[in-house]
């Protein structure tokens, strides 16, 4: 083999470039390498450990946010399925057009209804709303409340709930009874509870029955804070002309024929007069809803990993610093800087790999505890816990790439003179 001149001038026999990075060159083979790898991570045990949870925060975090995302995303889909794409909101173009008092029970004939009911704004002036003085004498209070004139339909259309009593039936309109239903909103303000002592409410002059309390509505809120009366009574009382609006609720999937066919059924002579307003593209608004779910749990997640990650370059640089001795006593005998880099990479890839293991577990756990927790069915996809061991892995290899770059630039000499 020809000799070659160094750059101080001197003779030398010349090394391969492969030959560098030879393991087996400076006598070390790979059992060595794993054995200084796995008394490295056990030297310092409390250390290794806080390390390793470091990254099991954040892969647990990752895998916890990914699985809760697709859990409330399909919750929130179902709700989507349930409310938005089963409702059907029925109105005039124009004050001169008129729906038909029968209209729920024509829209019921339909295949595919399920629930239909009229909602009008009655129009009672500026009369207000206050408790009985009969029953109550110390409630003085008025208040300006809406008041709003139903069919029976209607509270099943909303997915109505009751508090307290009942909903008043087709029988209370047809007799133009006196009796009304609030919202919970109102029954608060008025100080009204319960229906046990019935209580009653003056709209204006006329006193009316309370005979049932809302809990909670799934469609149009504003009638929490309304008072709800029979349609025959609001025609008597106020001179309601004719419904103002029809709620549908439909079967899922029913929701584009049904508002094809209501026209017809309800305004057979002129079916232009009426306006429709039935749920569009439910896919995207769903697919809209899923995505932002996702961006904002994994961007949560990708902060707690990144933590991680810094966490783990910060030990193992630390670890750097304190074992210069030890690093120069490795490249005094005989250990290329490929070994000790490699080194140090196995050592902060183990630590992911162990923590990613750890953490996808919890994550897991997590997610299958909130599920139980609220009745919900857990979805993950199983790529994520399978590749979250990956995931840590390379993590921790990325995190312990310079502290290793920096170990293997090490002269032995400058080493061995700092670390002692």
């Amino acid at each position: 083999m020809c000799r070659e001149k160094n750059k101080h001038g001197r003779w030398e026999n010349p090394v391969k470039k492969s030959d560098r990075y030879n393991l087996d060159r400076s006598g070390i083979t790979f059992k060595d390498l794993m054995t200084e790898v796995l008394a490295g991570l056990f030297s310092r045990p409390g250390r290794t450990t806080m390390t390793v949870m470091g990254v099991v925060i954040g892969i647990a975090a990752l895998v916890a946010t990914i699985g809760l995302s697709q859990t409330a995303g399909n919750r929130i889909i179902g709700r989507f399925d349930e409310l938005a794409a089963t409702e059907i909101f029925i109105t005039t173009k124009s004050d001169n057009s008129q729906l038909p008092w029968d209209g729920p029970i024509r829209l019921l004939r339909l295949n595919g209804t399920f629930a239909a009911g009229n909602l009008s704004n009655v129009n009672i002036d500026k009369a207000l709303v206050r408790a009985s003085m009969v029953s109550d004498p110390l409630a003085g209070t008025q208040f300006q409340f809406s008041v709003q004139a139903a069919s029976p339909g209607l509270f099943s259309a909303v997915r109505a709930e009751l508090l307290s009593g009942r909903y008043y039936d087709q029988g209370h309109s047809n007799r133009k009874d006196r009796v009304a239903v609030l919202g919970s909103n109102v029954a608060l303000k008025l100080g009204i509870r319960g229906v046990e002592q019935l209580p009653a409410i003056m709209i204006g002059d006329y006193l009316y029955l309370v005979i049932g309390i809302l809990k909670n509505v799934g469609r149009q809120p504003d009638i929490l804070s309304s008072v709800i009366i029979p349609e025959g009574t609001a025609v008597r009382d106020f001179s309601l002309q004719s419904p103002q609006s029809i709620l549908v609720e439909t079967d899922i999937g029913a929701a584009s024929l049904i508002a094809h066919q209501a026209p017809l059924a309800l305004r057979p002579d002129d079916p232009s007069v009426l306006k429709i307003a039935a749920p569009s593209e439910p896919q995207r608004v769903k697919d809209a809803v899923q995505n932002d779910l996702n961006l904002l749990f994994l961007l949560l997640g990708a902060v707690s990993l990144f933590v991680g990650s810094i966490g783990i370059a910060n030990v193992t640089l630390v670890s750097v610093i304190e074992r210069t001795g030890e690093i120069g006593l490795r490249r005094a005998n005989g250990a290329t800087r490929f070994h000790i880099a490699i080194q140090f990479l196995l050592e902060s890839g183990a630590i992911g790999i162990i923590g990613g293991i750890l953490g996808a577990s919890l994550g897991v756990l997590i997610i299958i505890s909130v599920s139980l927790l609220q009745s919900w069915t857990a979805v993950l996809n199983p790529l994520v816990s399978i590749l979250s061991p990956l995931a840590g892995g390379v993590i921790g290899i990325l995190s312990g790439l310079y502290p290793s770059l920096r170990a293997a630039k090490m002269e032995p000499v400058d080493a061995l003179r700092s670390g002692t």
